[in-house]
């Protein structure tokens, strides 16, 4: 443009090339600044000229970002073509000699090592350390962080049980080092490569991941910890089980749901802390068990009147230990080999019980056995398929003691007179607990236990009346739980004293009137006599 404008001043034409093709004209971009912005007209022009230097810019950049996504995809696609390729070609064996010698490369030139725990053992038995792991993880998840959680429990009475999800990580520190977990599911329903056309289940397995200079530690340390975490836990939260004889040598298990425990238990407190303590050693001492060279096992004798709480202090015991029980009926037991089966049957971490032991088995077998020594041989063969009392002891500290390891052996018995040494001496009952009549301490275990109190006016009455009176527990218990009013259930049971005082002191009566009768009886006979 030749001629001036009116009322503006021409500035210059700019010549621009942009980079993105040669064959594009050249754009021929008149600039002008009105007459009234002469001044500015040098910012002005300064601005107009960086906008157009980014466009530019930014058209090179867009060129230079199609000729790197047309390079990315001409390699995947050369990738593909070889890999398609190899898989014709090569054999399947030297593919993955290949693959297994860059996985080693890749192994040792990464800074972190990864161990994978698997669900099964070969695809067939389960992981013991798989299970161990799921345990642990539950008690360590975060519910905040996780997006995604998997719940699940065992049946409508068991604990609800949250875990990881398939994908999902988690990051667990210990001792300091940092352990990160995944959860893998592989899926192989569509796997045919074992030529029979049915599909692999999928597998599942945990894979933690960490620097590579803690693998000692992870092997060493890291994986004790948690199986031994995850075995106490599973201890605490599992349901206990009672194993009663059945068909003469074999087990049969039901769930055990007995509430008792020391707390709950009416006795003496010292005494059942001495219980308690002697519990905690023994579970305690496996190593001091083996030094010595004795089998890990203890035996209590519990003994006292019917009703006195033998059973509920098995309970607790189990309870406290997290020990299943195993009831013995000896009665149901044909012979002393059935005996071994069964006892040989136990798990690790039990309690064997034999209840009212002077009524379950001829005690006297040992001695009869000795002065019959000519008798015909089916006499014989019917003793050798009994149960005898040299059968038991066999297995309570005789060489068949030692097929198990942390067991506990519990004999009841209301008549401890009536037992044979054989059975009372160390080693065999290595704790006698006499189970005795209802004390003060035991009757305010009760009350607290069945209405939630610590005192009431009738104490003073009850405890006085308990002092002159044999009762047991379990009565107390009983009149206890005939009404839910507090105050009814205590007059009640001042009034069930009182009678059971009235019945005692006529027996007492009764039985003075008998002796007197009978010493009258004796005096006559005597004088007669002279």
């Amino acid at each position: 443009m030749a001629a001036q404008l009116h009322g503006s001043t021409p500035i210059q034409h700019q010549l621009l090339s942009p980079p993105s093709s040669a064959s594009q004209p050249h754009l021929l971009i008149p600039l002008t600044v009105p007459h009234q912005e002469q001044r500015t007209g040098g910012k002005e022009v300064e601005r107009v000229t960086k906008d157009l230097l980014t466009m530019a810019s930014y058209d090179k950049a867009f060129e230079s970002y199609k000729k790197a996504l047309t390079t990315a995809a001409s390699v995947a696609a050369s990738l593909m073509l070889a890999r398609s390729v190899v898989n014709e070609v090569v054999p399947y064996e030297l593919r993955e000699m290949l693959f297994s010698g860059f996985g080693y490369l890749r192994s040792h030139m990464s800074s972190q090592h990864t161990i994978i725990v698997e669900k099964k053992n070969d695809g067939f038995t389960n992981n013991h350390i798989y299970n161990a792991v799921r345990t642990y993880l539950a008690t360590r998840i975060n519910t905040d962080l996780q997006q995604r959680l998997r719940v699940s429990s065992m049946d409508e009475n068991d604990k609800m049980m949250i875990s990881m999800a398939e994908g999902e990580e988690m990051l667990d520190v210990y001792e300091g080092t940092e352990f990160k977990w995944c959860l893998i599911c592989q899926d192989n329903s569509s796997d045919s490569s074992n030529g029979n056309g049915n599909g692999t289940p999928n597998e599942v397995s945990f894979e933690v991941s960490f620097h590579k200079n803690h693998k000692e530690k992870a092997l060493k340390s890291y994986f004790p910890f948690i199986l031994a975490t995850a075995k106490d836990i599973e201890a605490q939260e599992r349901t206990l089980r009672i194993y009663m004889t059945e068909y003469s040598s074999e087990w049969s298990p039901i769930d055990l749901h007995h509430p008792s425990t020391f707390d709950t238990l009416a006795m003496d407190q010292k005494l059942k802390q001495s219980i308690i303590d002697d519990l905690n050693r023994f579970i305690k001492r496996k190593d001091y068990y083996k030094k010595i060279g004795k089998a890990w096992k203890r035996g209590y004798l519990l003994y006292g009147p019917p009703g006195t709480g033998k059973s509920s202090l098995i309970a607790a015991m189990a309870n406290h230990l997290r020990f299943d029980i195993y009831d013995l009926e000896l009665t149901e037991v044909n012979s002393n080999s059935d005996l071994r089966r069964l006892l040989v049957g136990m798990s690790n971490r039990s309690i064997l019980i034999v209840e009212d032991i002077d009524c379950t088995i001829d005690l006297k077998q040992r001695e009869e056995g000795e002065g019959h020594g000519k008798s015909n041989s089916t006499e014989e063969n019917k003793g050798e398929d009994k149960v005898t009392l040299s059968g038991l002891l066999n297995f309570v500290d005789g060489l068949w003691s030692t097929s198990g390891e942390e067991r506990i052996i519990v004999f009841t018995t209301n008549y401890k007179e009536r037992l044979d040494p054989a059975l009372l001496r160390p080693g065999r009952m290595d704790m006698h607990i006499h189970m005795g009549y209802c004390t003060q301490e035991s009757f305010r275990i009760l009350a607290n236990n069945y209405h939630s109190i610590d005192y009431h006016d009738t104490y003073p009455e009850i405890e006085k009346l308990i002092k002159e009176v044999t009762v047991t527990p379990a009565e107390v218990a009983e009149v206890l739980m005939r009404n839910d009013d507090t105050d009814t259930a205590l007059h009640d049971l001042v009034n069930y004293l009182k009678s059971k005082m009235i019945e005692t002191n006529e027996i007492k009566t009764e039985h003075n009137e008998a002796n007197n009768q009978l010493n009258e009886e004796k005096d006559i006979r005597y004088s007669d006599r002279k």
